[in-house]
């Protein structure tokens, strides 16, 4: 998988979480727990686009 690829996944993964989280606090009964683990996977992945799209390696 070329690295331009891998971004692009993991900005689909992205919105995908934002999507999530959007959802998960506009129902009633949703645990803040699972909100706070979608935030930090969300936080996760941001972090891996910024890191590769800056050249920085792991």
């Amino acid at each position: 998988m070329s690295l331009s690829s891998h971004l692009q996944e993991l900005k689909k993964k992205h919105q995908s979480l934002s999507t999530a989280v959007e959802q998960a606090q506009r129902a009633p009964g949703i645990d803040d727990l699972h909100i706070a683990d979608l935030k930090k996977q969300k936080l996760r992945i941001k972090e891996e686009i910024t890191r590769l799209s800056s050249g920085v390696p792991a």
